[in-house]
């Protein structure tokens, strides 16, 4: 067991140390929200646990309690308790929203969650407007300007502090390398950076840790599948809904990352959507500096292959399109 401890990389076990920080999941009872919250009820880190959503959470609650690990589970059900829920938070993760389906893209569920995800910021802005608030509701492109906009209206804005969670993409992305090349996922980082929704989801190969290289069509297939890896597990799950084990599990990574920095640990570097100067785009996944105040340093993109440029020049559009939809959506809100 310390053997499989002392081998594992930091994002697959939480940090051995101790914190006490508050954590509250916002969407606890769905298809994300339970299995990330089995998962943070397991970090040692983590002392009081609070799961919200309008259906299930005392049952989810009740169930997660009996675990033997130090995290207390308090359930909170319903708009009536959502204030209780978020006081004293340090850290937020909103999985909530509808999940997608066969034919569905992630702007087909802007509506929905898009009101979803505003609701919920706008009671994170009054009730913790300090926490680190991690946005797994799709489409990330247009929630994170939501988010963005919601704690503006409310005078509590911190960049440093709203992270659009894109680890999905780069768990998926490590997968997928290893696998061509025989190499163990625990191993391999591939950075990805732009955005989270098809062609803005750009791996960056070159950058890969170990190096790895590819002929050019087979990079191209490659780098395809990752931007299209969600619809895979949309169509392979027939309509039963979209890629929950495996978003719990990058929520939950990026989370841990993300407690451990703000517990001082040094080092620490994600991937995530977020304010950025970057690039032309106003918001832009990069890997990222985590500290005790969220983002320490921005790491920019680094050096481009040519490919990799042309495809974050075609990216940008798409990109500052969504952008200015979630922007404008709280333009507009009533």
């Amino acid at each position: 067991m310390l053997l499989l401890l002392l081998e594992s990389p930091h994002y697959l076990l939480p940090a051995l140390h101790k914190n006490n920080s508050r954590v509250a999941v916002l969407g606890a009872s769905g298809g994300i929200g339970q299995p990330l919250s089995l998962l943070l009820k397991n970090s040692p880190l983590i002392s009081e646990l609070h799961l919200f959503d309008v259906h299930l959470t005392p049952g989810v609650a009740a169930d997660l309690s009996h675990i033997e690990t130090r995290a207390k589970v308090q359930g909170y059900l319903g708009p009536d308790q959502l204030a209780d829920c978020l006081k004293g938070s340090e850290v937020v993760v909103i999985p909530a929203g509808v999940p997608r389906k066969p034919g569905m893209t992630r702007d087909d569920l802007f509506n929905t969650n898009a009101s979803i995800v505003a609701t919920l910021t706008e009671a994170c802005a009054k009730h913790c407007p300090e926490a680190m608030i991690c946005i797994i509701a799709n489409p990330v492109n247009s929630t994170i300007p939501i988010t963005s906009e919601v704690f503006k209206k409310h005078g509590v804005y911190n960049p440093n502090r709203i992270f659009g969670v894109t680890t999905l993409d780069i768990v998926r992305a490590n997968t997928f390398v290893a696998e061509l090349k025989g190499l163990d996922p625990a191993r391999v980082n591939i950075p990805v950076i732009g955005g989270h929704a098809g062609k803005t989801i750009i791996p960056l190969i070159s950058q890969s840790t170990p190096k790895v290289e590819f002929p050019q069509d087979q990079l191209e297939a490659l780098v395809g599948r990752i931007q299209e890896a969600g619809t895979e597990v949309v169509k392979a799950k027939a309509g039963s809904g979209s890629a929950t084990l495996s978003m719990a599990y990058a929520g939950a990574r990026f989370a841990f990352s993300l407690l451990d920095a703000m517990n001082g640990k040094e080092g620490v570097i994600e991937c995530a959507f977020v304010r950025s100067e970057e690039t032309e785009s106003p918001y832009f996944s990069t890997p990222l500096l985590l500290g005790k105040n969220g983002i320490e340093k921005n790491l920019g993109l680094g050096n481009l292959s040519a490919y990799e440029e042309k495809i974050v020049g075609e990216a940008l559009a798409e990109l500052k399109g969504s952008i200015k939809k979630g922007e404008d959506f709280v333009k507009n809100r009533k």
